[in-house]
C-alpha cells in the first residue's frame, strides 16, 4: 500500500491545486493518507510499519517555510534507521517561483539518510506559475496543469514499481565505476575510497577513471538537436575521456561511485563537467540509467558535506535518472592530509559503505 504524507497542508491558505493533482495521480491506487506531524511522530517513536512506498506531498506556505516540514526533517535526522526498507518519492507544490527544488532535494537527502531508497527522477515540483512545465506541456500537447498531473501520476506508478522491486531484494553490483578528480598525495576522499575498496567482495570489478588536469571539457551548450544527434550514437561533440572511457564504463556498470571532496561547498569543477556532459548519453540511455545506482563519498575540511551530497542527488538522481540506494552518501570531515584515518569509527563506516555499494 502507498502511504501519502501530507506536509504543510494546514499551513497553506489554498491547497486546491495540489489536491486536484493528487486526486488525479492516485486514481485507482490503494493508499492511506497521514499528515506530516503524525508521520514524524511515528518516525521518532520507531512506530512505522514495515517498509513500503511513501509519497511525500509538500504544500509550501507563501514564505517557503513549513513548521510541519521542519518537524519531519528533525525526526528523520534523529532516527537514522526509521525508513529502512522504504521506497519514496517527493511532490512539492509552491505558491511562488522559489524553494520547491530546494525543499524537494533536502527531503530526499534526509529521508535517504534515514534508509529510504528513491527511484530515478523521484521529484515532481510545481512552481506557482507552473512555468517549469512549459516544455513538457508542449511535448504532450496539453496545458501546464495537465502536464503537472501526468507527471504526478507517473511518479506514483514509478514509486510503486520501485517499492515492489526493492521488496524482492537488491541486485548485487558486480561492475562499479569510480570517478574522481583528486590527487592521491593529498586527498582524504581518495584515501577513504581506498579503505572502502579493500572491503569490497573479491568478485566486484572496479574501474577507476581520473578526471583531473583538464581532461574534461565542460558542456558548451550545444543545441538540443546536436546533443541528441551525438547522444544517439553514444558520443558527444567534445569527445575526450568522457566519450572514450566514461560513457562505455557507465553503460557497462551497475553502480557509479563519485569521489567528491568539498570544494567551497560544491563538487569540483571536473565532477560538475561530468554531470553536464552526461546529458548527451542520457538522451539515449535514460531508461538504463534507472537500473544503475549512484553513491558518493564526501569529505569536507570543515563542514557542508550535506550540501555536496544534495548536489549529487540533484544531478544524478533527480536529473539523470540514476537510482538512489539507502544511505547513498558517506559523509566525513577531515582537513589535513591523511587525517581521515583518525576519524573515530571510520573503518566500521567504510566497511558498511562497501557492503552497500556491493549490494550485500
Amino acid at each position: 500500500m502507498l502511504t501519502v504524507v501530507k506536509i504543510g497542508w494546514r499551513e497553506c491558505a489554498d491547497t486546491s491545486r495540489l489536491e486536484s493533482v493528487l486526486t488525479y495521480a492516485l486514481h485507482g491506487w490503494e493508499y492511506r493518507a497521514v499528515d506530516g506531524a503524525a508521520f514524524a511522530e511515528a518516525c521518532s517513536s520507531a512506530a512505522l510499519p514495515a517498509g513500503r512506498a511513501v509519497l511525500f506531498a509538500v504544500a509550501l506556505p507563501a514564505g517557503g517555510f513549513s513548521c510541519e516540514y521542519a518537524q519531519l526533517i528533525s525526526a528523520l535526522a534523529l532516527q537514522a534507521d526509521c525508513l529502512d526498507g522504504w521506497a519514496g518519492a517527493v511532490l512539492v507544490d509552491g505558491p511562488g517561483e522559489l524553494f520547491t527544488k530546494k525543499i524537494g532535494r533536502e527531503l530526499i537527502f534526509m529521508a535517504n539518510q534515514a534508509g529510504c531508497a528513491f527511484p530515478g527522477k523521484p521529484l515532481v515540483e510545481a512552481t506557482g506559475s507552473l512555468y517549469n512545465f512549459n516544455t513538457q506541456a508542449m511535448l504532450l500537447g496539453e496545458t501546464n496543469l495537465q502536464a503537472y498531473k501526468e507527471s504526478a501520476a507517473c511518479l506514483v506508478r514509478k514509486t510503486a514499481a520501485f517499492a515492489a522491486e526493492l521488496s524482492q531484494g537488491g541486485r548485487p553490483a558486480r561492475r562499479v565505476v569510480v570517478l574522481h578528480a583528486s590527487s592521491r598525495k593529498t586527498s582524504n576522499t581518495l584515501l577513504l575510497w581506498e579503505m572502502i575498496r579493500k572491503k569490497l567482495p573479491a568478485d566486484v570489478d572496479v574501474e577507476e577513471i581520473s578526471l583531473r588536469n583538464g581532461a574534461v571539457v565542460d558542456c558548451r551548450g550545444c543545441s538540443y538537436e546536436a546533443c541528441r544527434h551525438f547522444g544517439e550514437k553514444g558520443e558527444c561533440f567534445y569527445g575526450g575521456v568522457i566519450v572514450e572511457r566514461v560513457y562505455p564504463a557507465i553503460r557497462a556498470g551497475d553502480a557509479v561511485v563519485l569521489i567528491c571532496p568539498n570544494y567551497n561547498d560544491a563538487v569540483s569543477a571536473n565532477i560538475t563537467a561530468f554531470f553536464n556532459r552526461l546529458t548527451a548519453l542520457f538522451r539515449k540511455d535514460f531508461a538504463s540509467f534507472s537500473k544503475k545506482r549512484v553513491y558518493a563519498l564526501v569529505v569536507s575540511g570543515y563542514s557542508g558535506g550535506d550540501i555536496v551530497a544534495e548536489q549529487v542527488i540533484d544531478a544524478m538522481n533527480c536529473n539523470k535518472n540514476f537510482a538512489l540506494p539507502p544511505r547513498f552518501a558517506m559523509i566525513e570531515t577531515a582537513n589535513d592530509p591523511n587525517s581521515i584515518l583518525q576519524c573515530p569509527g571510520v573503518e566500521e563506516r567504510a566497511a558498511a559503505m562497501a557492503g552497500r555499494i556491493a549490494g550485500v
